[in-house]
């Protein structure tokens, strides 16, 4: 596994600059979140770590990733085991084989049985599920995770969250994920990285000490409210 290294990373559209110089680095199977202001320029690194962007100037080094959006994506018209054989199929893989490979995941990801569902017939946690599964399936070393919960209810979203850390800890991924959400950037991330307004630099990188794997409540105690509070500390000052 690689690791991923950004360094001095510029990038401007339409003449306005939108990032300023971010420098930053994942280690292989580390779990990263990034925040920062709406429009600070989250996705358009997503973007060039997955290869769909480049950058004006500066550094983007990581390995193939696989890019899961806020929206899960997921076509109304195909069965949910179809919807996560559809990277592989992308790519050239048979189908019989795609699906043997996607089958196999079902039960971990708790879809067996969805296998001949449609989306419109899941929950948003499953179809989140789907999405994952379909990301995930692909074999990549590094997973982009764009606001992957962000459409969810508070409930839905806290189940997920601790779904996504016990997957995380299951499989090693390393894992990146934009998030507005400090509460869930603390809980899933092993480091947050806070970035400026636009044009975006990164303000600080907060790393949090807490032990895994990590109980929902742990969001209750003193240790999570100081990680909290710093990285609100760091927004407030951005704001203003």
């Amino acid at each position: 596994m690689s690791r991923v290294h950004v360094s001095d990373l510029t990038k401007s559209f339409g003449g306005r600059d939108v990032l300023a110089g971010v420098n930053f680095d994942v280690e292989p199977g580390e779990f990263v979140s990034v925040i920062g202001p709406s429009g600070s320029g989250k996705s358009t690194i997503f973007n060039m770590l997955a290869g769909l962007d480049t950058p004006d100037s500066g550094v983007v080094e990581a390995p193939e990733s696989a890019y899961m959006p806020q929206n899960d994506l997921l076509f109304p018209w195909r069965t949910v085991l179809d919807n996560t054989t559809l990277g592989l199929e992308v790519r050239g893989m048979p189908k019989k084989k795609a699906r043997e490979m996607a089958l196999a995941l079902f039960p971990t990801f708790g879809l067996d049985g969805y296998e001949k569902a449609r989306p419109s017939e899941m929950s948003g946690g499953m179809r989140q599920r789907a999405a994952m599964l379909r990301t995930v399936v692909q074999g990549h070393d590094l997973l982009l995770l764009d606001e992957p919960f962000g459409a969810l209810d508070s409930l839905s979203r806290t189940g997920m969250q601790r779904w996504l850390q016990d997957m995380w800890l299951e499989y090693g991924w390393t894992a990146l994920m934009i998030t507005h959400d400090i509460r869930e950037a603390v809980y899933l991330s092993d480091r947050v990285i806070v970035l400026s307004d636009k044009p975006a630099r990164v303000r600080r990188q907060v790393s949090v000490p807490l032990p895994r794997p990590r109980d929902p409540l742990i969001v209750t105690t003193p240790e999570f409210a100081a990680v909290e509070a710093e990285l609100m500390d760091v927004l407030i000052n951005i704001a203003h």
